[in-house]
């Protein structure tokens, strides 16, 4: 069998940490020949520049893509997306790769899908069948459509694959390799580095290594307009709380300009003393801060995901994560700085839970590479029930 290139789409900071063992074990296999693209928010320094972790990590870039329109809103997304499918077109006209991967459920995903399937390029879905909300769920099951192979992260999500109408044969439970970078901090959980030394951030913090929590929270983008109004609950419970913080910056979604306006205008008016900003890490240190911490606070998967893996408390606020499948480490709340408060008081009070291998055993990268070098690779295919 010749040697299958495979082309892997990363449009946003989350998607590297979602497919990065995947892309060592790809680049490693002998039958496979990684094709790296870069696109989207991944190239921008406002949105911690993922482009410096990909290569620091030893993987060479066959193309970039910029695409990011301003405005961080509704139209500026369609936008972004109909960029992101005229350059795409082009690359992989290009490239030439047997096979194409994208990833989860951004927005700007599904420029990937369409440039793909309608270059008759077999596409591969990475976590496909979950549920959330907002357009990460219309996006999420539309790029399942287009795709030809699913590798999917959960039990759960294999079925609802199938019952989407898609082969059975078409559709593995690799686990999702975000979760093989959590194994490997559970072999090594030492905070072994400092954060405010390594990546800089801005603002107080106070003493953290007596016991600090994170922060990350996005905006939800079928509410976009309350962006502002949300974080500001949030910032204002943090401060109240008076717990050292590392809070991250949020990801580019409609909405981010709220969010990130009312972080800014929160840390010049309120000046809070115990909160210390920052736009990115590494994956590993990432993990090893929050397996370290007392509790995560805010609506990134990284709470459903990798931190039920690695038994951390979460809060997770409102809607973004809507109905995905959960471990007990998760507690659920309103928009309400009172129930936020009473949810974090309970999560640092409580022993580390023990952690729950829902979204897989931490061998997900190789699965996938094993998968992509002896599945069918077809362009074609129809509903199959």
């Amino acid at each position: 069998m010749s040697i299958r290139k495979i082309c892997v789409v990363i449009t946003a900071r989350p998607s590297y940490s979602r497919i990065k063992t995947a892309l060592w074990a790809i680049q490693k296999h002998k039958d496979l020949q990684l094709q790296l693209v870069v696109a989207g928010s991944a190239l921008l320094d406002r949105y911690g520049n993922a482009i410096n972790f990909i290569e620091k990590d030893g993987f060479s870039i066959d193309e970039k893509v910029f695409m990011v329109l301003e405005g961080e809103n509704k139209t500026a997304m369609a936008k972004t997306t109909g960029l992101g499918l005229m350059e795409l077109s082009n690359v992989f006209y290009n490239l030439k790769p047997d096979a194409v991967i994208t990833i989860a459920d951004r927005f700007e995903t599904i420029a990937t899908s369409i440039a793909a399937a309608y270059q008759n390029i077999p596409l591969i879905h990475i976590q496909g069948g979950e549920v959330t909300g907002n357009i990460d769920e219309k996006v999420r099951h539309a790029n399942t459509k287009l795709a030809d192979v699913h590798l999917v992260a959960s039990e759960d999500a294999k079925q609802r694959v199938i019952r989407m109408g898609e082969d059975p044969k078409t559709v593995f439970n690799t686990g999702c390799p975000s979760i093989d970078i959590a194994k490997m901090v559970l072999e090594s959980p030492q905070l072994n580095f400092n954060p405010i030394e390594k990546y800089g951030g801005v603002g107080e913090i106070g003493d953290w290594k007596n016991g600090y929590i994170v922060v990350m929270q996005h905006p939800v983008t079928n509410e976009y307009n309350k962006a502002k109004d949300d974080i500001l609950k949030t910032l204002h419970t943090i401060k109240e709380l008076d717990i050292p913080t590392f809070w991250f910056w949020p990801n580019v979604d409609a909405g981010a300009d709220g969010t990130s306006n009312g972080i800014r205008s929160f840390r010049e008016i309120e000046k809070p003393r115990n909160i210390r900003f920052f736009k990115n890490m590494e994956s590993d240190d990432f993990l090893k801060l929050l397996f370290n911490s007392k509790c995560l606070i805010g609506n990134s998967s990284v709470g459903i995901r990798e931190c039920s893996f690695l038994g951390v408390p979460v809060v997770n606020i409102g809607t973004r994560q809507n109905r995905r499948l959960r471990g007990t480490n998760v507690i659920d709340v309103d928009y309400n700085k009172t129930h936020i408060k009473e949810a974090i008081q309970k999560q640092i009070e409580t022993t580390k839970k023990e952690g729950e291998q829902i979204y897989g055993d931490g061998d997900s990268g190789k699965k996938i590479a094993d998968v992509l070098a002896r599945i069918d690779l077809k362009f074609h295919k129809t509903i199959y029930y």
